[in-house]
């Protein structure tokens, strides 16, 4: 059997913060994903400033992809305005492995099934055993599942589910868009241009809403690629889009139990109103690693519920 301090379920953002906050402080831990990196991981890839501050990451440092926005083009039920502001674009499959990397923590690509406590601690599968347990491997984390489905139930009307794809492609625009609340969406569709010849297009509603309205998110993805196709912006492209959920900030339940924390995406931390996950999970990661060196308590509560707008704008 492997031994650690701390075992990390999943390599994304959330699970690379936490591993490179305890190592520099000099506690061993593993981190445990179910696939190898780099990963193809479904994501618009917008991260605020705020993250390469939290992170300690040096203008120059990150080598990979890199697209700076000075101003959003954002419309609201069909009123456009141009948003000034100053937010970053990345692609997921260089970002996620780099952190990794960066962090000089063991990575083990092993799927995890059965977590028991045992001997004080937490033994995954019968191979892997640490004193603490992060859960960081979204929503559908086998640490959530195991140990917080009960006591931090996730409220079903936060569920956001997705149609996304990123793909190469020569654009012409380079400028991002964001289309909120068009057509009944209880959400918003995307266009981000990203460095290298990249671009990421999707939509994101509330499924319950949709729901409700005998909706579909697919539906709005079609609309969305006939959007992409009349402005110009995509063309003569064949897509295959994929989905995910995740879940939006929320009141929470306890995200710490005995030695076992969940972080990211297993709490359902994204902003309230650009689902903007990468940002919260990072700073969850980070705040259940400095729990765990400097024995304090574990909350989420300073995260913020919010990117750039207030909620109330959309009416959702």
């Amino acid at each position: 059997m492997i031994k650690t301090d701390v075992l990390i379920i999943g390599g994304g953002p959330a699970g690379a913060a936490c591993a490179w906050y305890l190592r520099r402080h000099n506690i061993d831990c593993l981190v445990l994903d179910r696939e190898p990196f780099p990963r193809v991981k479904l994501c618009a890839g917008w991260i605020q400033p705020e993250v390469l501050a939290d992170l300690e990451i040096q203008p120059g440092e990150y080598p990979h992809s890199f697209t700076t926005f000075s101003a959003l083009r954002i419309a609201i039920r069909g009123i456009g305005f141009p948003l000034p502001t100053r937010q970053h674009a990345i692609r997921r499959i260089e970002f996620d492995h780099w952190l990794l990397q960066r962090s000089g923590t063991p990575v083990v690509t092993h799927h995890a099934r059965t977590i028991e406590r045992a001997d004080g601690g937490y033994v995954v599968d019968g191979e892997y055993s640490g004193k603490y347990l992060v859960g960081a491997a979204g929503t559908h984390c086998p640490v959530y599942r195991t140990f917080f489905q009960e006591v931090h139930p996730r409220a079903a009307d936060t569920l956001i589910v997705t149609q996304e794809e990123e793909f190469p492609y020569a654009y012409a625009d380079p400028h991002c868009y964001l289309w909120f609340v068009e057509n009944r969406l209880p959400g918003y569709a995307w266009y981000v241009p990203k460095a290298g010849g990249y671009v990421n297009v999707g939509v994101g509603g509330k499924a319950e809403i949709l729901k409700a309205n005998g909706d579909t998110i697919m539906h709005h993805w079609d609309r969305l690629v006939e959007k992409l196709a009349r402005r110009g912006l995509v063309r003569d492209y064949t897509f295959t889009p994929k989905g995910h959920s995740y879940y939006l900030r929320q009141s929470f339940g306890k995200v710490r139990v005995d030695n076992a924390f969940i972080v990211g995406d297993a709490v359902g931390l994204a902003t309230l109103d650009m689902g903007e996950g990468i940002g919260p999970a990072i700073q969850s990661g980070l705040l259940a690693a400095a729990a765990i060196v400097h024995g304090t308590e574990y909350t989420v509560d300073t995260i913020r519920r919010s990117s750039l707008l207030p909620t109330w704008l959309f009416g959702i």
